[in-house]
């Protein structure tokens, strides 16, 4: 009788890939966990229970097929296990290494349920693929046949790529619009290097440009060229622009020098690893080296500041959130990373002002969490005379992303958007209500996760297809 490969979880315990102590971490912005070895790999994928209503799969955006990857790795078929990952899933080597798993997938995990710790997930999937890379499984596209409809996609960030992708492979000619000098939106510039190395994006990036997708870069919609323009051009458009505009701040003295939004800054320090010249940093206006430094939120993009600022060379950094350690949104993964890198965390604290110009201090308000609001966290509320000053040299501003304002910015007054400002979209198709024009991602959702944008990126591509197809039957008749 052959044996069993799976249901391991009581004789094996959980065991993360290996990762780099808090004081090399420090030094680059080199990604922190090592990879499994084979046989690790294996073994942490036999842990899977195989149960019969695979929760990780349905908490999943995408609904990846995990526990037969994890059944096919712990069996040792490891190019099969890719070929499964691959099915549903655009960049599994991307999702693998910046999804908050401890959120989706392994935190409702069955065995993670009854006290076995989660099966570790994400990093059998970063192993999965970055193996298929290095063993030349991963394909080029190559479709099966050419069609000569066009879709014009404005936005190289994961949902219009991972739409690319889609429309590529069907034979349809795809153009992608973008205003940065490199694709990849959030993951190139917002993402840093120690969650997501850069050639891990590039190598995505080189695969759709071989495989016929056209870039348009430096070429920012409603300047460089009109959306009309690319309307005409082609046979369908989707809109993946994402959100970049900041969340601000308000109170006495936050127009000072010194305070900068979170996007500027995370985009210089990219910048600065793939090896361009930015002057910003040579200036010290986008620097932590020597100062003390303040990020205000409790999301990812704050925590991604942090770890930055920790890696430049800070004196000191801090992050102030308005609510606690359990109520936060970001991934609880991520602050114990911060923690061990020697971030210091001021919960129930929120800025009332700021002190100088340049900045040399935040000005801030204990709170304490009081009624549920609407989405049933409880809101914060400041404690009357509980202030003081924490002095700052730079304070990063990492409040979220709010929609720009796309009808007006491209002039098309019957785009129609939500009261938030995000395109009002079918959920699953992303038609919008302009014929042929669809929309995706963050422009849609507002700011949400990565693996998110891919699964809207590959709905509305089908749906994309399916209009092009009655557009050509028409046609015919």
């Amino acid at each position: 009788m052959a044996k069993q490969p799976m249901l391991k979880f009581v004789t094996v315990e959980r065991d993360m890939p290996e990762k780099r102590a808090a004081e090399a971490r420090r030094e680059d912005f080199d990604e922190i966990y090592a990879e499994y070895a084979d046989e690790k790999a294996k073994e942490q994928s036999s842990r899977c229970s195989q149960c019969g209503v695979p929760y990780c799969q349905t908490h999943c955006p995408l609904h990846n097929n995990i526990p037969d990857w994890l059944r096919l790795t712990a069996e040792g078929r490891l190019e099969e296990a890719y070929q499964v990952s691959q099915a549903t899933n655009t960049f599994p080597e991307i999702c693998g290494r910046i999804c908050p798993q401890d959120r989706l997938c392994e935190g409702n995990c069955v065995i993670e349920q009854s006290g076995h710790g989660t099966v570790t997930i994400g990093a059998v999937e970063k192993y999965i693929t970055d193996t298929a890379w290095e063993k030349g499984w991963v394909q080029p596209i190559t479709p099966a046949q050419e069609r000569t409809d066009s879709v014009g996609i404005i936005g190289a960030g994961p949902g219009g790529l991972a739409a690319a992708d889609v429309l590529r492979r069907a034979g349809v000619q795809v153009t992608v619009y973008d205003r940065y000098d490199r694709g990849g939106g959030l993951l190139t510039y917002g993402i840093p290097g120690f969650k997501l190395e850069k050639d891990v994006v590039m190598r995505r990036m080189e695969q759709l440009e071989q495989g016929g997708v056209q870039f348009e870069l430096n070429c920012d919609v409603g300047k460089d060229i009109q959306f009309e323009e690319i309307h005409n051009k082609h046979n369908a458009v989707l809109i993946a622009t994402g959100v970049y505009k900041s969340r601000d701040l308000q109170g006495p003295g936050s127009g000072a020098k010194g305070i900068v939004k979170a996007l500027d800054y995370l985009t210089a320090s990219n910048r600065l690893c793939f090896g361009d010249t930015v002057p910003e940093i040579d200036s010290g206006e986008l620097s932590a080296e020597g100062k003390r430094v303040v990020v205000i939120g409790g999301g990812d993009t704050a925590m991604d500041c942090v770890r930055t600022a920790i890696r430049q060379g800070a004196t000191s950094v801090k992050c102030l959130y308005r609510r606690d350690r359990e109520n936060m949104p970001g991934s609880q993964r991520e602050v114990q990373n911060a923690e061990e890198e020697g971030v210091e965390f001021l919960w129930l604290s929120a800025p009332k002002g700021f002190s100088g110009d340049p900045v040399s201090a935040v000005k801030v308000q204990q709170m304490r969490l009081g009624q549920p609001d609407a989405t049933g966290r409880q809101s914060p509320e400041p404690i009357e005379g509980a202030e003081h000053d924490e002095p700052a040299d730079l304070v990063i501003k990492a409040l979220g992303f709010e929609p720009e304002d796309l009808p007006t910015l491209w002039n098309q007054e019957e785009l129609a958007v939500t009261r938030w400002g995000t395109i009002k979209a079918d959920f699953t198709t992303g038609q919008t209500s302009m014929p042929g024009v669809f929309a995706v991602g963050d422009i849609v959702r507002g700011a949400s996760l990565v693996v998110w944008a891919i699964r809207d990126g590959r709905d509305s591509a089908a749906a994309i297809l399916d209009h092009l197809n009655a557009a050509q039957s028409v046609a015919a008749e």
